[in-house]
């Protein structure tokens, strides 16, 4: 009997598999199809770099042959001509990521997970996931000798838009905010857009939606139209799905102008209601990943980034809840908040795309202009949810250079980059001429530390975190960081701090320690989470 039984080979599955199997744990992934299958979702995240170096594939995935993907080309906002955007802007250590073959590229991902000692079964189909007592408890399924069943410790259900989880128990809950649908297909000869911009995906908004163009360096290219799902239902019954598409291109002058001499070689295909989040991601002995927890509007190609951090994470959970069952709540938690939070920053900055853009004015256009439910938040506390209090990445600034966005988007992007510059530069005028050792910090009002479950190396570990109305989720500290903010009181200074830390460290650590101390401080003050700092002078920062 294995300990975990993952339900899925897609990214997130095969991701949870590496990760667990590295972990000592006998994993088997049941997956129903044979790789290669098409999939949906080529364009990757530079966020996503990082994720796939620690599972040991980023070598195979640059030696592929994958397109590089420098930035966005956009017909958005306030104009009707592309502009670009691109990851260096904001990224330095990752500038570029992948426009990916999904075939390929997945296959890479599950051989990777059985290099690493996942017992893999393709053409697997998981017909029910079973439960005693309300724990799941295993899976039944079919194969090529037959239907049976499989009996684990865990589950992690993987099994992307099919949910099986996620649909048998009724957790699947529609976000009414994009009720949209796509239909797309791949098209052979499509022009590229010009140099520097000739591997960047294209989005591109016309009067009943918008358009993605993904080249790929199979010679195709990724072509689909996202459009309300009423409307888009109504003309694919009316026209057929071939005769619906090109309709649509050809009320999009840019995509159309790529296409002018392509040929169709695949699709269409057509995705219904696609935006969705579960109410309950870890239940008794199971836990959702990837499509099968959420999917939120491709806008922004976030599917795969999603997709293997819930991998990562489902994995820490799951190696948790086995290891250190006192642990499994606190870890449910942490996997439930960190998980939701990026699918909410996905989210409320999908929301602040649509309603910013103006290049179109339309029923589908109009109707995204006023998106948001009688209870959120209001639009300067949803984007200051959306960034997570870390520094914007890009996207927000487009929006406010070439979009219409709420002035309270203008205002709350602007609100946190310059009150962290501003803090920034007064910390470090501070250090230079001396003044900083006189300074008197004071936590923000509502700022309390706390023990928390957070990821380490492959699973949760208890930490000492900062708790800050701008960061609920909490800061993680070192213990040398957490007892000196622990001192912090308001009342005294910085030296007298540093002498108070510094007394019960070992001599020979105390000139590491007092700058690892002033190093974190400096952080700390720039997020916002250390306020009522002051010159010699006395004149108060804020």
């Amino acid at each position: 009997m294995p300990d975990v039984i993952v339900i899925g080979g897609g990214p997130a599955g095969s991701t949870a598999a590496t990760m667990l199997a590295r972990k000592g744990w006998q994993v088997a992934l049941l997956e129903r199809e044979r790789f290669p299958r098409a999939h949906i979702g080529e364009s990757l995240l530079p966020a996503s770099m990082p994720v796939l170096d620690m599972l040991g594939v980023l070598p195979a995935v640059q030696e592929a042959g994958f397109l590089r993907k420098w930035g966005a080309t956009m017909v958005w906002g306030t104009e009707t001509e592309p502009w670009s955007w691109y990851f260096r802007e904001t990224n330095q250590r990752h500038p570029h990521a992948y426009q990916v073959w999904r075939p390929q590229f997945d296959q890479l991902l599950l051989e990777n997970s059985r290099a690493n000692g996942a017992d893999v079964r393709e053409g697997s189909r998981v017909l029910e996931v079973l439960f005693e007592g309300g724990r799941a408890t295993g899976v039944r399924f079919e194969d090529g000798a037959g239907e049976r069943e499989l009996r684990a410790r865990f589950i992690v259900d993987a099994s992307g838009q099919a949910g099986l989880i996620a649909r048998g128990r009724k957790l699947r809950k529609l976000d009414d905010a994009f009720r949209n649908l796509a239909i797309y297909g791949y098209f052979a000869g499509a022009y590229k857009l010009p140099p520097p911009d000739a591997t960047n995906i294209l989005i591109e908004s016309y009067e009943h939606g918008w358009f993605w163009v993904i080249p790929l360096h199979t010679g195709w290219t990724s072509v689909g139209a996202v459009v309300d799902s009423r409307l888009g239902q109504e003309g694919i019954a009316a026209l057929g799905r071939e005769a619906y598409l090109r309709e649509q291109i050809a009320l999009a002058g840019h995509t159309s102008n790529l296409l002018r001499e392509a040929q169709l070689r695949d699709g269409p295909h057509v995705l219904r209601d696609w935006s969705y989040a579960s109410t309950e991601m870890v239940g008794d002995g199971y836990v959702l990943a990837g499509d099968a927890a959420c999917f939120i509007d491709p806008l922004f190609s976030s599917g795969v980034h999603l997709a293997l951090s819930a991998g990562v994470l489902a994995a820490a959970y799951v190696t948790t809840a086995l290891k250190h069952p006192e642990m499994a709540d606190a870890a449910r938690q942490a996997y439930s908040e960190t998980y939701s939070r990026q699918y909410s920053h996905f989210r409320e900055l999908a929301k602040l795309f649509y309603s910013s853009n103006k290049s179109r004015d339309s029923y589908f256009w109009e109707a995204r202009r006023i998106l948001g439910d009688p209870g959120d938040a209001s639009p300067r506390e949803a984007f200051v949810r959306a960034v997570a209090g870390q520094p914007p990445q890009g996207y927000e600034r487009v929006v406010i250079e070439r979009g219409d966005a709420p002035p309270e988007y203008v205002e709350g992007v602007r609100a946190i980059e310059s009150g962290r510059e501003r803090r920034q530069a007064r910390f470090q005028a501070s250090l230079a001429s001396g003044a900083l050792a006189a300074a008197v910090p004071a936590l923000v009002t509502g700022a309390v530390l706390d023990r928390r479950a957070v990821i380490g190396d492959g699973e949760f570990e208890l930490s000492d975190v900062l708790v800050t109305p701008q960061r609920p989720e909490g800061i993680p500290l070192s213990a040398l960081i957490a007892r000196f903010a622990g001192l912090i009181d308001g009342r005294q200074t910085v030296d007298e701090l540093l002498r108070a830390l510094l007394a019960a460290v070992p001599a020979e650590r105390a000139e590491e320690a007092a700058r690892a101390t002033v190093t974190a401080l400096s952080l700390l003050y720039a997020e916002g989470a250390v306020s009522g700092l002051a010159e010699h002078s006395g004149e108060g920062w804020r």
